[in-house]
């Protein structure tokens, strides 16, 4: 499975939004992963990227429904998140 046209739970507009990041197949969104991809689109797309999308590239990559992954692992991703945005964030002077 090298399309993300294959990958459950992505639909057009999802598949449209990763494309634009620069992101073209499912080898390409498994080694950026979820919380990366999602950043890298939001970049792209600007703050109207929701939550979901995350929770649906998480789905993707791992086989389960988005709204199985919204409320099971809700705050492992956010935390992700959060840690990759502090990482972002310069130091004081």
């Amino acid at each position: 499975m090298n399309s993300l046209a294959e990958l459950p739970g992505l639909g057009p507009k999802s598949q449209a939004m990763l494309h634009a990041a620069g992101i073209h197949s499912h080898g390409e969104l498994a080694q950026l992963g979820a919380v990366a991809a999602w950043r890298r689109i939001r970049r792209h797309a600007g703050k109207s990227v929701s939550l979901n999308l995350l929770w649906a590239l998480e789905g993707a990559l791992t086989g389960r429904h988005w709204q199985d992954i919204a409320r099971k692992e809700r705050s492992r991703l956010l935390a992700e998140l959060a840690a990759q945005d502090e990482q972002d964030v310069p130091a004081p002077p």
